[in-house]
């Protein structure tokens, strides 16, 4: 098939050069022109691992422009896959996919299909059938087909999704997804389809369940540290009953990225507009907001005045993998560690440089995990990328003014640790250090 993807941020480039990988001829369009260069260079502007590889392999059926008209003329099935940013009340700013789907009503030149496939409020597909009627000759059918990619690992998540959600009204889009996404499904039961706004529903309801998950467990971990349980068993416990899947209980310092918070609170918003208040939902962003900063207060606990103290912070993107730094808990972290006056020093694989233009102060930025960690009065391990897991504890113990470590990620063995003299806090198991 034809496939034009109106968009090269994350999305729109992983579903663009995936959709040429099963073998469609796929146009890519963005106004942003350095960026185009950059893809026609075969250089990808985004950090995800394998995604070059796949580009690559797939540039004979790829195109990279940013004339959108000829993409609209020149193909049926347009995905826009534009960014929906949060505005200032919580909502997201529609004014991008808007643009798209008045760009493809000006030069629509036969029937076209418009599919929604960022993340869109709850009733969106409905508000761009009024606008496509009113400002197109030309029939404009709206899909609601949302993504569910995770960062780190997203191209695994689209060549072999759990499921494809299609959101339509005719049996002709339901084809023409259909074999959009064939090459990806194991099953036809992968494919599910739906009114648009079911479909646009889903993916809010799938994000606010994970965070739900996400903030629970948090919350259960800080009273495992009062009461003197091990959250680890406690985990292992309940989610032996069949009934609860273990994914997303891993105690931590909450949610970050570009969509969890988001789509939480733009799904109390949307409450809000039909006056159901969302409890549970508002619970968990408050529960997360503060999770955020744990270990700032662990750190004030612990050394009573911050002032003149020197803090390393291993770990800047919101998860590993990616170096996506939206709303990620490094930066809440490091705001207030530079408030109440410690000094901050950190490393980070690939996102120093988006960490430093996201901050509020500047910081330190170390050129290794090691260089620069003289004389720091504790390490603190926000994201727990693979090579943070096994260092060299001689070196570090080296390095640090006292051997103290403050562990969000809960990635080492309190007991090893004891055992080679490390004074060490982790999430959910700080009895365990006193016994």
């Amino acid at each position: 098939m034809k496939i034009a993807v109106v968009g090269t941020g994350y999305v729109g480039l992983v579903a663009g050069v995936c959709f040429a990988d099963a073998g469609h001829d796929v146009t890519c369009v963005d106004n942003n022109e350095e960026k185009i260069k950059q893809l026609l260079d075969n250089e990808v502007p985004i950090y995800e691992p394998g995604l070059r590889d796949v580009l690559l392999r797939s540039q004979s059926r790829l195109t990279f422009t940013t004339d959108i008209e000829s993409a609209v003329k020149e193909n049926d099935l347009i995905f826009s896959a534009v960014g929906t940013p949060e505005g200032p009340d919580g909502r997201p700013i529609m004014d991008f996919t808007e643009t798209v789907a008045k760009s493809v009503c000006k030069h629509a030149n036969r029937k076209k299909f418009l599919v929604l496939k960022s993340t869109v409020p709850i009733g969106t597909a409905k508000w761009l059938k009024d606008v496509c009627a009113d400002n197109s000759d030309e029939e404009i059918e709206i899909i609601s087909n949302p993504e569910f990619l995770r960062e780190g690992v997203a191209l695994s998540d689209f060549l072999k999704p759990d499921r494809v959600v299609i959101g339509c009204t005719t049996e002709e889009a339901k084809q023409m997804m259909y074999e959009v996404y064939e090459a990806f499904l194991s099953s036809k039961d992968q494919i599910l389809y739906m009114d648009n706004a079911s479909a646009e529903m889903c993916k809010y309801a799938a994000n606010s369940f994970l965070a739900t998950k996400i903030s629970f467990i948090n919350e259960l971990a800080l009273l495992a540290d009062e009461v003197g349980a091990d959250i680890n068993e406690v985990r292992r416990g309940f989610t032996s009953d069949s009934r609860i899947s273990p994914a997303f209980f891993q105690p931590g310092l909450g949610y970050g990225g570009s969509c969890f918070p988001k789509d939480v609170k733009a799904l109390v918003k949307k409450g809000e507009e039909h006056d159901i208040p969302m409890r549970v939902i508002r619970a968990v962003e408050e529960a997360n907001d503060y999770q955020k900063i744990i270990l700032h207060k662990r750190l004030l606990n612990h050394f009573g005045d911050l002032k003149n103290r020197t803090i390393v912070v291993w770990g800047l993107s919101f998860k590993p993998s990616t170096d996506d730094v939206r709303e990620a808990p490094s930066l809440k972290l490091i705001e207030k560690l530079q408030q109440a006056g410690a000094k901050v020093k950190a490393f980070d694989p690939v996102a120093s440089k988006n960490a430093l233009a996201a901050a509020s102060q500047s910081f330190e930025v170390m050129p290794s995990a090691y260089d620069g960690m003289e004389g720091a009065d504790a390490l603190v391990i926000v994201t727990e990328w693979n090579e943070f897991k096994k260092p060299d504890f001689d070196k570090i113990k080296s390095k640090l003014k006292a051997p103290l470590i403050f562990d969000g990620r809960n990635i080492f063995d309190q007991n090893k640790m004891k055992a080679m003299g490390f004074e060490y806090f982790n999430m959910g198991r700080l009895a365990l250090n006193e016994s």
